[in-house]
Protein backbone atom coordinates (compact mmCIF):
# COMPACT_ATOMS: atom_id res chain seq x y z
CA UNK A 1 0.00 0.00 0.00
CA UNK A 2 1.52 3.48 -0.84
CA UNK A 3 1.11 5.68 1.68
CA UNK A 4 3.25 9.02 -0.26
CA UNK A 5 0.70 11.31 -1.21
CA UNK A 6 0.17 11.94 -4.93
CA UNK A 7 1.14 14.95 -6.57
CA UNK A 8 -2.45 16.23 -6.79
CA UNK A 9 -3.03 15.81 -3.37
CA UNK A 10 -0.15 17.49 -2.46
CA UNK A 11 -0.59 19.96 -4.96
CA UNK A 12 -4.53 20.88 -3.49
CA UNK A 13 -3.04 20.87 0.17
CA UNK A 14 -0.46 23.30 -0.62
CA UNK A 15 -3.35 25.35 -2.28
CA UNK A 16 -5.67 24.70 0.78
CA UNK A 17 -2.68 26.00 3.12
CA UNK A 18 -2.40 28.95 0.77
CA UNK A 19 -5.77 30.05 1.04
CA UNK A 20 -5.10 29.68 4.98
CA UNK A 21 -2.60 32.07 5.04
CA UNK A 22 -4.35 34.73 2.84
CA UNK A 23 -7.33 34.41 4.89
CA UNK A 24 -5.05 34.84 7.86
CA UNK A 25 -3.74 37.65 6.57
CA UNK A 26 -6.36 39.25 5.48
CA UNK A 27 -7.54 39.52 8.63
CA UNK A 28 -4.26 41.82 9.86
CA UNK A 29 -0.49 42.41 7.89
CA UNK A 30 2.24 39.82 8.58
CA UNK A 31 3.76 42.96 10.62
CA UNK A 32 0.84 43.23 12.54
CA UNK A 33 0.97 39.21 13.37
CA UNK A 34 4.73 39.89 14.14
CA UNK A 35 3.92 42.54 16.93
CA UNK A 36 1.11 40.15 18.13
CA UNK A 37 3.04 37.07 18.59
CA UNK A 38 5.86 39.42 20.56
CA UNK A 39 3.40 40.59 22.67
CA UNK A 40 2.10 37.31 23.64
CA UNK A 41 5.40 35.56 23.85
CA UNK A 42 6.23 38.31 26.31
CA UNK A 43 3.49 38.11 28.49
CA UNK A 44 3.85 34.00 28.37
CA UNK A 45 7.77 34.70 29.65
CA UNK A 46 6.35 37.08 32.05
CA UNK A 47 4.09 34.97 33.55
CA UNK A 48 6.43 32.03 34.21
CA UNK A 49 8.12 33.63 37.40
CA UNK A 50 3.82 33.05 38.85
CA UNK A 51 3.32 29.72 36.95
CA UNK A 52 6.61 28.25 37.30
CA UNK A 53 9.11 26.04 35.48
CA UNK A 54 7.84 24.55 31.89
CA UNK A 55 9.33 21.83 30.79
CA UNK A 56 7.88 22.76 27.42
CA UNK A 57 9.44 26.15 27.44
CA UNK A 58 12.27 25.52 24.75
CA UNK A 59 9.43 23.95 22.35
CA UNK A 60 7.25 27.09 22.88
CA UNK A 61 10.25 29.03 22.19
CA UNK A 62 10.53 27.00 18.86
CA UNK A 63 7.12 27.60 17.87
CA UNK A 64 6.94 31.29 18.45
CA UNK A 65 10.77 31.55 16.38
CA UNK A 66 9.26 29.51 13.69
CA UNK A 67 5.65 31.81 13.66
CA UNK A 68 7.98 34.78 13.80
CA UNK A 69 10.25 33.65 10.35
CA UNK A 70 7.02 32.79 9.00
CA UNK A 71 5.60 35.86 9.16
CA UNK A 72 8.90 37.61 8.83
CA UNK A 73 9.29 35.40 4.79
CA UNK A 74 5.43 36.60 4.10
CA UNK A 75 6.44 40.54 4.90
CA UNK A 76 9.47 40.17 3.09
CA UNK A 77 7.76 38.68 -0.08
CA UNK A 78 4.98 41.08 0.10
CA UNK A 79 7.77 43.56 0.19
CA UNK A 80 9.81 42.30 -2.53
CA UNK A 81 6.24 42.11 -4.77
CA UNK A 82 5.76 45.98 -4.55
Amino acid sequence: MNTQPNAESLDSRHLAYGREVAELLSQSSAASWMNDLWEIYSGYMAAQTELGHSRRANDVFTSFKELLFFFQRIEKGRMMGE
